[in-house]
């Protein structure tokens, strides 16, 4: 079976590691896109360290959860967004101000919304984490 979106479905078996109180996920997804996410989220201190694992039929990831993540999601469809409309988005993604972090690809590479905020500049929105 393949699979549609490969981020979506490592961001949801990480939630749901992380909600049955494991330590510890290995999956075979593995793309560039999903490696930047996921040090985003280790920046932040949402996940420990992860690694890629080399195996005869491709390479895996390795992730460390620490138990921080309350809930983490991609954001479907891929919204544009400018430096006008954050808030609406944080609002609608965010439980709080300020609690949690929106993931946006942008011109000058893929960030935070709070770093997106500094620099002025928009982009569209991959996913969610708090």
């Amino acid at each position: 079976m393949s699979l549609n979106d490969p981020l979506s479905n490592v961001l949801s078996h990480i939630q749901n590691y992380a909600m049955l109180g494991k330590t510890e996920l290995i999956t075979k997804n593995n793309s560039k896109i999903i490696r930047t996410v996921l040090q985003i989220m280790q920046d932040h201190l949402y996940i420990g360290a992860f690694e890629e694992i080399k195996t005869s039929n491709g390479n895996m990831l390795k992730i460390n959860l620490i138990g921080n993540i309350n809930k983490t999601g991609v954001i479907k469809p891929r919204f544009q967004i400018t430096k006008s409309t954050f808030e609406k988005f944080e609002k609608r993604y965010l439980p709080a101000k300020n609690f949690g972090i929106i993931i946006i690809s942008t011109s000058q590479g893929i960030m935070t919304h709070t770093e997106a905020k500094k620099k002025e500049i928009g982009g569209k929105l991959i996913s969610y984490c708090y």
